[in-house]
């Protein structure tokens, strides 16, 4: 029984994995829109928000220079695709305490294109 439960786990994440790397870079531009009101793309720049320039795969709270919560701070997160899903979904879930105000996208393709676009960003 317990060897099922993990396989269907597996499976869910998978299949969910899967489909985040679907989204469209395109069309998570035009959804970035909602993070560039405190995040920039320019590697060498901060706003109220760290750069998101390389986020997908760095280290939570890794950008130097940059005043992290506590919470982020502590986090201990890699910013991969499914990470940033969940971050995504809602942000104090995932890591309460954080500064993050955004309440987070509530639709799936958003998250998914928008994840799409920040993975174009090296």
């Amino acid at each position: 029984m317990k060897a099922m439960i993990v396989a269907a786990i597996l499976a869910v994440v998978s299949f969910s994995s899967v489909a985040r790397a679907d989204g469209d870079a395109a069309l998570g531009k035009s959804v970035f829109n909602k993070c560039a009101i405190c995040h920039t793309i320019d590697p060498a720049k901060k706003g109220l928000g760290p750069t998101l320039f390389g986020v997908v795969g760095r280290h939570s709270a890794s950008v130097a220079g940059f005043s992290y919560s506590e919470a982020m701070k502590a986090a201990n997160k890699t910013w991969d695709a499914a990470t940033l899903d969940v971050y995504l979904t809602d942000p104090k879930a995932l890591v309460p305490g954080t500064k993050m105000v955004f309440p987070g996208l509530s639709k799936a393709e958003d998250r998914a294109n928008v994840i799409a676009y920040l993975s174009t960003l090296k």
